[in-house]
């Protein structure tokens, strides 16, 4: 393979990189009984990242706005997911509502709400001054592994630089 050949592959690489996947729900899936506020408590959600919806057949993914979400008004999606297994990537900054439409589900509490930040762009900034929230106990395993996998990101970018800069001269 050419120089420029592989520069190309590992510049194409790079934006792949900063992306976190995560599981809605964990091992649990979109299913009832799952505390969905629990869930994405603790989590850093970014344009890029993907939630992963996992669920059987009497489930769906609907996109709602807050008040649908709110009143659990499941006549109104903006859009609407079935099939079982649903990757929704995230695009924009803001909350993002999701909801089973299933009758009872949204009522039941199979709603998430998810807050979107910004893309990260450089190294992760100092967190700013003050205490931050505790994770809960049921998803500090998951928050570690999503920061982590975040970090791990920017050392595959350096890693990947190191190599282009090798390949390029």
């Amino acid at each position: 393979m050419g120089s420029t050949a592989a520069a190309l592959l590992l510049l194409a690489a790079v934006p792949a990189v900063f992306a976190v996947t995560f599981k809605v729900g964990d091992s649990a899936g979109w299913a009832g009984g799952v505390d969905y506020t629990i869930w994405v408590s603790g989590k850093t959600f970014r344009v890029g990242d993907t939630l992963e919806f996992k669920y059987g057949p009497s489930h769906s993914v609907s996109v709602v706005d807050k008040a649908d979400y709110d009143g659990c008004e499941t006549s109104r999606p903006t859009q609407s997911f079935s099939g079982g297994d649903t990757k929704i990537n995230l695009t924009r900054v803001g909350a993002i509502h999701f909801l089973c439409p299933s009758p009872g589900h949204c009522l039941g509490g199979m709603k998430l709400a998810v807050p979107v930040l910004a893309a990260v762009s450089s190294a992760p900034s100092p967190s700013p001054s003050g205490p931050s929230p505790s994770p809960s106990p049921g998803n500090a395993e998951n928050v570690k592994n999503a920061e982590s996998k975040r970090t791990m990101s920017y050392g595959m970018i350096g890693v990947t630089m190191v190599l282009m800069y090798g390949v390029i001269r």
